[in-house]
């Protein structure tokens, strides 16, 4: 896997016509052609300040060398996933299905957000230390998407920051998880899994 961060500064927007997440999404898709197995990369907007924004990547081809702004790109190695405790952060799309009519519905509140990801959690390969997860940045984000047969279509999206400690319980999973992202949106930035490695004593 490769690990990459997209910088762009005042003018790099101006000339990208970045506007809202759409257009994220539209610049970082323009360093991957299409191909035959579909998406293999994630990001997410790491923001920035008033003169730069940078956008994290993990793909598992290199990007393209943009038009615009600048990118560092470094290999993963595979030891990097071997460990057992971690730091992360993740930015997720809080969503459940609907038992009765099978709608999509968000995630909302402090507490109903905890239980969900703790729930969620194994599911992706490892269990959260309940104690150090916080939640961040949550809220919605809107854009217009451009769709071939109906036009632009207004889309909302559940959104909210989480960050914690983490122990690995299924390895293959958790690869699995890093690898191809965790909940839904990962096309518009959710489901990057960032982690950094922590040395920790007793039982999370």
């Amino acid at each position: 896997m490769i690990a990459s961060v997209l910088k762009l500064n005042r003018s790099d927007f101006r000339q990208l016509k970045i506007t809202d997440p759409y257009s994220i999404h539209r610049t970082v898709y323009s360093l991957f052609p299409q191909d035959e197995g579909g998406r293999d990369f994630l990001f997410v907007d790491k923001g920035g300040d008033f003169n730069e924004r940078h956008i994290l990547i993990l793909s598992k081809r290199p990007p393209q060398i943009p038009a615009y702004g600048t990118i560092e790109s470094k290999n993963i190695p595979g030891s990097f996933l071997g460990l057992d405790y971690y730091g992360f952060e993740v930015r997720l799309n809080p969503t459940k299905r609907d038992k009765k009519d099978a709608k999509i519905v968000p995630i909302t509140g402090r507490e109903n957000l905890i239980e969900w990801f703790c729930a969620k959690s194994e599911t992706w390969g490892f269990k959260t230390e309940r104690e150090s997860l916080q939640i961040q940045s949550t809220g919605v984000q809107t854009f217009n998407k451009q769709n071939d047969q109906l036009g632009k279509t207004a889309v909302t999206q559940n959104a909210a920051t989480f960050t914690g400690k983490l122990k690995i319980i299924d390895r293959a999973l958790f690869i699995k998880s890093f690898e191809q992202g965790i909940g839904r949106g990962k096309s518009f930035g959710f489901g990057l899994l960032q982690i950094v490695p922590l040395q920790i004593k007793g039982e999370i």
